[in-house]
């Protein structure tokens, strides 16, 4: 279960275009396949004498016109999530299609158009984003293009839109750039931060006095279809000082750069899967502004999810599917067991538990960790960028593991990678 990129396969159509069409709007059919994440079209005129034609371009599905960009582009897609402008993003239903071009100048001659048609197909594969960031939304510095385009620079696919108590920021995000954003809020209280992920408006009021109070709004965003992420638990500053008992979904352990705060929070998640939580555990950079060592991608939040979609996204995250690195460049760990992943329960306890960790160096520390403890230490030789383990189930209830690496910028061995556990059903 590796890094894998997403599948796509392409179609060329000509279409010959007479001088009587002028005015008409001509469809050219295309099949969009089952389970296609994103179509693109691009359109080449190819001229047939010396006056020009202009050619307008849109598209359709089988139920209405889904984008229209008349002779502004040659190009456009449309992808489940986001959209070339003035075209609109969605479920691409599997089906006829057609291209629409707009004969608004036909040359006496004609012209031909030429078709390219390319499908990007859903495929499981690694997606790496930052589940933790601020913008100008709330008390952040950076707009939503300029984190898009920082997310591009650095390698990451996703971004949570996460502004204290804010929601605007999830209309006003871009969806004409490759950066996936998913909708958030951090709900941000005197005595603990969460992030309510998944919804474009999770509150109607985020003011929490008591633990009744913070009850009811986490009922409010739960009814709206919100996940829900207990963020920095351990911090000196910003900590969980509520009670305990309380509806969320996943721990953040790690936040910003690697420091006590957060050794803590991974100290106290560990805890709660020895006594037999199946918790999941997330990572965010919580930048906010331009700074030396928050920065966006520190750490990464690798998921395994079949597209580039919230929705996908935030299940695969739910189900566990879910690996930390410091940076989107990694290390990456791979823990499998039979037909089972980082995050699943396996049954398979004869067989043996695999691990093989990518993009590591010299020195680097792997430990195997268990409901026992830390099982197991490796230190990476000179020489090698993989490492591969394997072990027995032997009656753990879980494994996880571990990367630690020596930072010389800080003159310290620091967490480079964390998977989440791969369970046994013992």
């Amino acid at each position: 279960m590796g890094i894998v990129q997403t599948c796509s396969k392409h179609e060329i159509k000509s279409k010959f275009i007479s001088s009587k069409e002028e005015g008409l709007y001509i469809e050219v059919p295309f099949i969009v396949p089952a389970g296609t994440e994103q179509i693109k079209v691009k359109m080449e005129v190819v001229q047939e004498g010396v006056a020009s034609s202009i050619i307008d371009l849109g598209v359709k599905d089988q139920n209405r016109v889904r984008g229209w960009s008349g002779g502004a582009r040659t190009e456009f897609f449309i992808h489940q999530a986001k959209a070339t402008p003035g075209y609109l993003h969605g479920e691409l239903e599997a089906g006829e299609w057609a291209v629409i071009l707009g004969a608004y100048k036909v040359a006496a001659k004609g012209c031909t158009v030429n078709l390219t048609i390319e499908y990007t197909l859903e495929e499981l594969r690694w997606l790496k984003g930052d589940l933790h960031t601020h913008s100008v939304h709330s008390d952040g510095t950076f707009t939503l293009r300029e984190k898009a385009s920082i997310c591009e620079e650095v390698g990451l696919d996703f971004l949570g839109l996460t502004d204290h108590n804010a929601a605007s920021q999830n209309e006003a995000y871009p969806r004409d750039v490759d950066t996936l954003f998913i909708p958030g809020m951090e709900l941000t209280t005197n005595k603990g931060h969460l992030n309510l992920f998944g919804v474009n408006d999770p509150l109607q009021d985020f003011r929490v006095n008591t633990m009744d109070e913070l009850h009811i709004v986490l009922k409010e965003a739960r009814e709206n279809g919100a996940y829900i992420s207990l963020n920095h638990p351990n911090c000196r500053n910003t900590g969980w000082r509520w009670e305990w008992d309380f509806d969320y979904d996943w721990v953040e352990v790690w936040n910003g750069p690697w420091r006590e705060d957060n050794q803590d929070a991974l100290d106290w998640w560990q805890d709660q899967l020895v006594s037999g939580k199946r918790l999941v555990a997330v990572g965010g950079s919580d930048a906010h502004r331009p700074h030396p060592s928050v920065i966006h991608g520190m750490p990464t939040t690798w998921v395994y999810s079949k597209s580039l979609t919230s929705a996908e996204i935030l299940k695969s995250i739910d189900q566990g599917h879910v690996v930390l690195s410091y940076s989107p460049k990694g290390p990456f760990l791979s823990l499998t067991c039979g037909i089972s992943m980082t995050g699943d329960i396996c049954e398979e306890t004869n067989k043996a538990v695999m691990l093989n960790v990518k993009d590591v160096q010299y020195t680097d520390v792997v430990k195997v960790i268990s409901n026992q403890g830390n099982e197991q230490e490796v230190m990476v030789e000179e020489g090698q960028d993989t490492l591969d383990l394997s072990w027995a189930v032997a009656n753990r209830s879980f494994y996880r593991v571990e990367v630690w690496r020596y930072f010389p910028e800080v003159k310290s061995r620091l967490l480079a990678a964390l998977s989440n556990p791969i369970y046994f059903s013992n």
